[in-house]
């Protein structure tokens, strides 16, 4: 049989380098103690990064930098929203850029969140979750959450076509048709350019 370690090793292997991952991620292999001494004895041996205390990345190595990449700052934050059980969104200029409306790289990232307000500091990075009604982002999937609070970043008077393209590029076909039926509650000016994305 396959050991603890072998097997979590196996599954940190199978993960996108993105991914941040939890203890929680492996208790269906062993016990949160064993899963504790596990992801640090892998970290004392160089295999994974600790990025905040439970909270680990596997990083990929750069040819073009020469360096290992530094986490997502946005797979950690689903990360913190799967352990905490919140559901969050990115709002602001981390909601634009995400779609690709924005091209400035955000040293402060931001979401709303069901949960408390809480701030992280990673390297010179901030990470930061704002407590809203958690009626605000229930009930729709992140990406639908994602473009609504984009579109109401932008404000109504800065809807423009190549906007509606871009968002419209950045969403499958599912996705476009989840925005429609998740997005019934928002203001009707937001929905109006919700139809747009999917015309």
């Amino acid at each position: 049989m396959t050991s603890y370690l072998d097997q979590i090793k196996n599954r940190i292997k199978n993960l996108s380098n993105e991914k941040v991952f939890i203890n929680n991620d492996f208790l269906d292999i062993a016990g949160k103690e064993t899963v504790r001494r596990t992801l640090n004895q892998l970290v004392s041996e160089g295999k994974i990064k600790r990025v905040i205390n439970g909270f680990y990345y596997n990083p990929r190595y750069s040819e073009l930098i020469g360096e290992y990449e530094e986490v997502s700052i946005h797979e950690l934050a689903l990360a913190i929203a799967r352990k905490y059980n919140w559901n969050i969104a990115p709002y602001n200029s981390t909601a634009l850029n995400l779609l690709g409306l924005s091209s400035q790289v955000p040293t402060h990232y931001k979401y709303i969140s069901s949960g408390r307000y809480k701030e992280y500091k990673i390297g010179d990075t901030t990470l930061e979750f704002k407590k809203v009604n958690p009626g605000e982002i229930a009930n729709m999937s992140l990406k639908t959450a994602t473009v609504i609070q984009a579109i109401k970043s932008l404000g109504k008077e800065n809807i423009n076509d190549q906007v509606v393209q871009k968002i419209r590029g950045n969403l499958s076909e599912k996705e476009r048709a989840d925005l429609m039926n998740e997005a019934k509650s928002v203001p009707s000016w937001i929905y109006e350019v919700i139809r747009e994305i999917n015309s």
